[in-house]
């Protein structure tokens, strides 16, 4: 059928119909939409809407109700996230709530999550940022039928998968990287906005076995550097003037990975040969990296973080729990001077704009 529709088309359409399915095809494969989902997904781009295809593949959409349990609910960190839900549930006809605690109050978390299994909610996200107080309530989520996926940060509870970075492998990785930047003999510091929290906790604990598996090239001084963005820059600041001879500052978290990056700038840090780096794209961040007062970041997509939670938590509705949501790693990149330009671009995948791509 495909190919007489094909053959029936001007050579122009034709092509550019070809190239939009490659795309769709890439799209569905990238955000875990296989089989005939894909098919009907590459089929109909450029006859009909997203949503057509995905009705020809069997996968209407439904008013499902997903909550987002959040730890720092206005971080800016977590926008491409919240973009990713929303784009998820106009694809699909769900609805969603994002909500949690704004400064990593784990009780106040415990309590939105509570509330969303009283309100027989069709799934939730949840970053699971401690070891045990997330126990009871994913399983009291469990025994009434409602999907919990783990988001952003993990710990192995009963929750069906888990979705984001790899945080011990990501902390001792990107350690792995700037160990051989900084000035052997050296001493470095390890900025953690909550000690002990499973989204930063882990990656602190890789930088620190890479300094220790590498021989000890450095020494460190660990520092918390607290939850909003004035209280980490002022106690980097802090830091950095009571110990001038630091040779690296980094950050586990986006906040504090924003404040090493500034007060490097402020205070002519890159150029004495200071080594600054950490995690995610802040606009602010980014525009660092550009202008050379930051070594490099790291990306884990928030944007995906938010997105496959909400396909998968939809797919095992839709399916009656068939289709169990899959762990998904969503990857480790470096952002450097030679390649910021392509983040610097207006971006709905990164959170710089609201705007969907054209």
């Amino acid at each position: 059928m495909e190919k007489d529709v094909l053959e029936s088309m001007p050579p122009a359409e034709r092509a550019s119909y070809q190239i939009s399915r490659r795309k769709a095809l890439g799209m569905a494969a990238k955000f875990g939409l296989g089989g005939a989902a894909a098919a009907a997904l590459g089929a109909g781009v450029g006859t009909s809407s997203v949503r057509e295809a995905l009705a020809q593949a069997g996968l209407p959409q439904k008013p499902y109700r997903i909550t987002f349990v959040n730890h720092v609910t206005t971080n800016p960190f977590f926008t491409p996230t919240i973009y990713g839900i929303e784009d998820a549930c106009a694809f699909l006809g769900c609805s969603n709530q994002w909500t949690g605690s704004p400064t990593s109050n784990v009780a106040e978390m415990v309590s939105a999550m509570q509330t969303a299994i009283a309100d027989k909610v069709d799934g939730i996200a949840v970053c699971l940022v401690d070891a045990e107080a997330f126990n009871e309530p994913t399983a009291d989520a469990l025994s009434i039928g409602i999907p919990v996926i783990g988001y952003n940060a993990d710990t192995p509870n009963a929750r069906l998968a888990y979705v984001g970075q790899s945080l011990y492998q990501s902390g001792y990785n990107i350690a792995q990287k700037w160990l051989p930047m900084v000035k052997p003999g050296g001493k470095v510091m390890l900025a953690i906005n909550t000690p002990g929290s499973l989204n930063l906790q882990p990656r602190l604990d890789g930088y620190i076995q890479a300094i220790k598996d590498a021989g000890d090239p450095v020494t460190y001084d660990t520092l918390e550097s607290g939850v909003d963005q004035a209280t980490n820059e002022s106690r980097v600041e802090s830091y950095y003037l009571s110990n001038k001879d630091v040779v690296g500052m980094f950050g586990t978290g986006a906040t504090d990975s924003l404040a090493v990056g500034k007060i490097s700038q402020k205070y002519g840090l890159a150029a004495q040969g200071v080594i600054t780096a950490g995690y995610d794209l802040l606009p602010e961040t980014l525009a660092l990296i550009a202008s050379g007062d930051m070594t490099f970041t790291t990306d884990q997509q928030p944007y995906l973080q938010g997105f496959i939670p909400t396909l998968q938590i939809y797919l095992y509705k839709l399916s009656g729990g068939a289709v169990s949501p899959a762990n998904t790693d969503t990857s480790l990149a470096y952002v450097t001077k030679d390649n910021v330009e392509t983040y610097l671009a207006p971006s709905r995948f990164e959170g710089s704009t609201e705007a969907a791509p054209q």
